[in-house]
């Protein structure tokens, strides 16, 4: 039997945030600096409660303007910074609702930075066990977000990309590609499938296309997406029918 999480990036400001939770079984939650702000923070974690989902934090570089998809070259102690204060935020909200933090995920071009860099993994790490090393850290599967946090004893789960498209050293396609994105259902449903019952999933190098091996214990589904809630419905039914069972790390 197989099974995986669904994570999806939330309280971003767009409209389907409450319509994607009943496919999803964690939510990432922007703390208010790529996107979101106090009141969102709060209707969205409502949300993961009414529908049994667990709680991440989701913190990103303070660049609204480009949605934190924008390489931004802090300092060590910023960096450190810019992370624990989200995380501290997150916290302090789920404290106020009385609920746990579960998890963090880097967004945007902090997470893609961090995936490629020992050093930004290791200190994004560092601030999570200062915080509380019980959360999970959700970073791209067999990059130095996972080995980096493994290291000093931070729980990992390997996350996939439902709607992403691959590079032969495993990370994602840039935006920037016009081939980055998958945009029909189909092809999503198939990837999903391929990168957990088969643990490959399909890169590219130029003009040549080869499957690579990946872990899939997590799989991102993104809330900014055209086709988000259509992604997320057909992937939740798609498991169901392939008995393939939802389940949060560490449950």
């Amino acid at each position: 039997m197989h099974t995986i999480d669904i994570n999806c990036d939330l309280g971003e400001g767009f409209r389907h945030d409450a319509e994607l939770m009943s496919y999803i079984s964690s939510a990432n939650i922007a703390c208010g600096f790529h996107a979101g702000n106090d009141d969102t923070i709060k209707h969205t974690i409502d949300l993961c409660l009414i529908e049994d989902v667990a709680i991440g934090a989701h913190p990103g570089f303070n660049d609204k303007a480009n949605f934190g998809r924008t390489n931004m070259q802090l300092s060590d102690c910023e960096l450190y910074d810019l992370v624990a204060e989200q995380i501290t935020l997150m916290q302090d909200h789920c404290r106020i609702a009385g609920c746990l933090l579960h998890h963090v995920k880097p967004h945007g071009a902090l997470y893609n930075m961090a995936a490629a860099s020992e050093p930004m993994s290791c200190i994004i790490a560092s601030v999570i066990k200062e915080l509380d090393a019980s959360l999970y850290l959700y970073g791209l599967s067999n990059s130095y977000l996972i080995s980096e946090a493994k290291k000093i004893g931070i729980k990992t789960v390997s996350e996939v990309f439902a709607d992403r498209r691959y590079q032969s050293n495993g990370t994602l396609i840039a935006r920037s590609n016009a081939n980055a994105l998958i945009s029909t259902t189909e092809e999503a449903l198939g990837q999903s499938l391929k990168m957990i019952k088969n643990k490959t999933v399909s890169a590219m190098d130029g003009f040549n296309q080869f499957d690579i091996p990946i872990q899939a214990e997590t799989i991102c589904i993104h809330g900014d997406g055209a086709h988000a809630v259509e992604f997320a419905k057909a992937i939740h039914h798609c498991f169901i029918q392939n008995n393939i069972h939802l389940k949060i790390p560490g449950e």
